[in-house]
């Protein structure tokens, strides 16, 4: 059947914006490199009419200089034509993926809509509040509870005045407790002696001589 009709030929792939964009640079830098080279070869052309003197040898040299420098005018003005369409492609293919990418964003949107939704028939606002209410309540009879457990009974009846007064006097008994007055007074004291009772030379730490009863010695 394939001699009779033929074989069909392969779907050729669609073209590609990038693709493209790559074959135009990479046919941009075979241009730029042309264009090195014929740089140094108008280089080389100036040095040599450097040397030269006015003549049909130094004509001849400027004439090859003058193609070579017609030939780079050429080669870069197709490398700015190059570089201008591979600049307006990569703008076409900067908003195609901007759309692709805004339609992502609106199909995510739409699906977080749907998702939002069904998770809100999910909440009943009614039973929220309800509940809600029901906590106040308990919080206010709890504290209720608490405020008759903690109700004082069975007290006493005492006079505001009779309190003060005890008050103050229980300030100045505690005024006297503090007075340490009587330890300076016992640190006055005299030193309790230090020999033998009955003893002719009784002295205290000091050194002081004392009689039998701790008391220093008059001078005979």
């Amino acid at each position: 059947m394939d001699r009779l009709f033929g074989r069909a030929k392969p779907k050729q792939p669609a073209p590609n914006l990038t693709d493209c964009i790559s074959n135009i640079d990479s046919r941009g830098e075979s241009i730029d490199k042309k264009i090195a080279r014929l740089d140094q070869e108008l280089g080389k052309y100036r040095d040599q009419m450097k040397k030269m003197r006015d003549g049909p040898s130094k004509n001849m040299v400027k004439q090859k200089a003058m193609r070579v420098l017609k030939q780079k005018k050429m080669y870069e003005q197709q490398r700015d034509n190059l570089m201008q369409q591979s600049f307006n492609m990569e703008q076409t293919n900067y908003g195609i993926q901007s759309l692709k990418d805004t339609k992502t964003c609106m199909d995510a949107m739409k699906l977080g809509v749907k998702e939002f939704k069904k998770e809100y028939k999910k909440v009943n606002v009614d039973q929220i509040e309800d509940i809600q209410d029901q906590l106040e309540d308990l919080t206010e009879q709890c504290s209720e509870i608490q405020e008759v457990m903690g109700r004082s009974y069975g007290m006493p009846e005492v006079d505001d005045d009779e309190l003060e007064a005890e008050l103050e006097a229980l300030g100045d008994e505690i005024a006297l407790d503090d007075d340490t007055s009587y330890l300076d007074e016992a640190s006055k004291a005299p030193n309790a002696p230090t020999g033998i009772p009955g003893a002719d030379s009784v002295t205290n730490k000091d050194g002081v001589a004392v009689d039998e009863f701790g008391l220093p010695k008059i001078a005979a």
